[in-house]
């Protein structure tokens, strides 16, 4: 065994014991950490200087109680979070999560993959994330304002242009960045539109936002296809879930010609055949917040399986866009059976490290979210420019500056997978590309 790989299973075995009850973490960890060995075999500077472990401890973790009261007038608690994780390239930058599966541990492991997310993207961004187990489902227009005033009254103080950038995720929309930026703004009796991004247009927002981790990640399989030779055009795709990132994921494969025949929710799986009606998808997840099932009533043909798995169903490209940990060893088989030749992650970790074995096992081209997913935070670190200069694109240049953005992360990934002696593996090349960046920041800024 190499010193370095020596030295690496060391420093995981330390994070591990120091982070037991925190397995999402854990999991980010020997993601990135298992695709180091070809880099730190050049680079043991990095060992001696522990940027390993100095990376894999948050800069500042902060937990808080939300109390608040629904319409009945009852008062509840929830738990808010926002981990701010690494600030070597700048400020802290990353969504906020609202549902009832948050935890420390899944913060942790957002937070950590934000910094090399935010790395790829190539602006001057750090990593962080946050969120409540608060669930926004069923919950008032008041109920959901008043919760998120009472959140923002304690983060607010850790926010600000130049400090903490937060921006939306799953259960955090442009209703709920209002809410929240309209506390914050009472608070601090300034009109501060840079310490959030994901608002509306109207008041500071950006055009392309709402699209962009959906868009960025098919213009990331584009440039997945034309490496291999081949184009997105009429090829088969399923999509998992059907929030904002499966939404415009299925948006812009239909404009580039692809047939996108599945999607899905947590209550089952719609299956159609002659490509899934978009229109009637954004009714009922958008506009009624309903369920996916409810697409059967509307689409003469369709099919639907409750709790179905998506995977089992025949494909040339699959997109997981749900949430994390949703592709597992048997869809990946699933995957592999039927033909399928691509896979990228519109989701944060939404497929396990056992999966994505199979998938490499099986010369399936994986895209990490990371990467593929970057989309997303590009946009609001343009919306951040926006906002400094006091400026606003057109839908037209901000798309096109997305394009060129995911090209560029495709290109850095695919030539340093190269570089370091695994051609073709997308998930070495962005952890090897992004962790190179953020520990070359680290290093010229001292220990700190």
């Amino acid at each position: 065994m190499r010193k370095s790989d020596e030295n690496l299973s060391r420093i995981i075995k330390q994070i591990e014991e120091k982070n037991r009850a925190e397995k999402e973490f854990l999991q980010s960890v020997r993601e990135v950490y298992n695709s180091l060995p070809p880099f730190l075999e050049q680079h043991p500077e990095y060992l001696d200087k522990k940027i390993l472990e100095r990376i894999a401890e948050p800069e500042r973790q902060i937990m808080f109680r939300v109390p608040w009261q629904d319409d009945s007038g009852e008062v509840l608690v929830n738990r808010g979070y926002r981990v701010e994780f690494n600030s070597a390239l700048g400020p802290y930058k990353g969504g906020l999560r609202f549902h009832p599966s948050v935890n420390l541990s899944i913060v942790k492991f957002l937070g950590f993959e934000q910094i090399f997310k935010n790395a790829l993207t190539g602006k001057p961004i750090g990593g962080g994330k946050g969120g409540s187990d608060f669930d926004p489902k069923g919950k008032s227009d008041d109920e959901v304002m008043r919760f998120c005033q009472s959140f923002m009254t304690e983060l607010y103080r850790h926010l600000g242009e130049n400090r903490d950038i937060p921006a939306g995720d799953i259960g955090v929309g442009t209703r709920e960045i209002g809410f929240m930026f309209g506390q914050y703004k009472r608070i601090v009796n300034q009109y501060e539109s840079g310490m959030i991004t994901g608002k509306d247009p109207e008041w500071g927002g950006t055009l392309v936002r709402n699209e962009a981790t959906g868009y960025g990640l098919i213009y990331f399989v584009k440039e997945m296809m034309e490496e291999k030779g081949e184009e997105l055009e009429g090829k088969t795709v399923l999509v998992s879930g059907s929030g904002n990132v499966a939404i415009y994921a299925i948006e812009k494969a239909q404009q580039l010609g692809a047939n996108v025949v599945a999607c899905s929710d947590s209550g089952g799986v719609i299956y159609d055949e002659n490509g899934i009606n978009l229109e009637v998808v954004k009714q009922i997840k958008e506009v009624e917040r309903g369920r996916i099932k409810e697409y059967k009533e509307r689409v003469d043909g369709a099919e639907y399986k409750d709790g179905g798995n998506i995977w089992e169903i025949p494909c040339d490209i699959a997109l997981p866009c749900a949430t994390q940990n949703e592709l597992q060893e048997e869809g990946a088989h699933k995957l592999a059976e039927n033909g399928c030749t691509v896979v990228a992650e519109g989701a944060n970790m939404p497929v396990t490290l056992d999966a994505i074995d199979i998938l490499h096992d099986a010369d399936i081209a994986f895209g990490p979210g990371k990467a593929a997913n970057a989309g997303g935070v590009a946009v609001s670190a343009l919306e951040m420019h926006q906002n400094a200069s006091r400026d606003a694109l057109t839908f037209d240049e901000t798309e096109s500056r997305l394009v060129q953005i995911m090209k560029t992360i495709h290109t850095n990934c695919y030539e340093t997978a190269e570089e370091y002696g695994t051609p073709g593996n997308y998930i070495h090349g962005a952890n090897i590309a992004g962790f190179k960046k953020v520990a070359r920041s680290m290093d010229a800024l001292g220990v700190i």
